[in-house]
């Protein structure tokens, strides 16, 4: 069963008393910090209309607020550095730091900040919220896997997710590119993002 619970479909006409919360899910309640050195924030985008670019940003902070019994009142917010961008090549991360793209001096952060949690089914989640990339604001949809929860060597206790949503960077300003001889361009708007979250319970 999933961190933020599910729903049981049968109805069941014999008792009206309450259904008794999972001891498991209940006792997963509480505030996490997201572990950056567990973590990554990635993203691929296609380049020249013919190969896959990955990156990721190195450098980002993060909490989840998780409700075993109210799927509703979970919440996630993370704020990333946009110098941390990282694509395995100096050059393309400087062009992606500059004016052309994200403009790295003049907006140093990019945040996200939940509005709604979803349980579909099983380990299967949706997290929607405000996604704030270069001082605009827009609505990102992410869904989410629920991975478990586990005591770490050192007495953590851990949880995981996997997450994957796309964008139109368009929407957020980034509209530079170049055309190709041969036709198309050569960065796409749509970006796909994915995440692999580890986050450790507050003391």
């Amino acid at each position: 069963m999933g961190i933020f619970g599910r729903k049981n479909d049968a109805t069941d006409t014999t008792t009206t008393a309450p259904a008794a919360v999972n001891p498991d899910l209940a006792a997963l309640t509480g505030e996490y910090t997201i572990d950056p050195s567990h973590s990554t924030l990635g993203f691929v985008a296609r380049h020249a209309m013919v190969t896959n670019v990955k990156g990721k940003f190195n450098d980002f902070t993060g909490a989840l607020h998780l409700d075993g019994t109210d799927p509703a009142a979970s919440t996630a917010s993370i704020d990333v550095k946009m110098d941390s961008i990282d694509t395995g090549s100096a050059d393309r991360d400087g062009h992606l730091k500059s004016a052309d793209f994200f403009k790295t001096e003049e907006f140093p952060q990019m945040t996200f900040r939940s509005t709604k949690a979803e349980a579909l089914g099983g380990d299967d989640y949706r997290i929607t919220g405000d996604l704030t990339i270069l001082g605009v604001t827009r609505t990102l949809t992410i869904d989410l896997e629920f991975n478990g929860a586990a005591k770490d060597p050192f007495g953590n206790e851990r949880v995981g997710f996997e997450g994957k949503a796309e964008i139109l960077r368009s929407e957020w300003g980034l509209t530079w590119n170049a055309a190709l001889e041969t036709g198309g361009v050569l960065v796409s708007d749509r970006i796909k993002l994915n995440f692999d979250i580890s986050a450790v319970k507050n003391a």
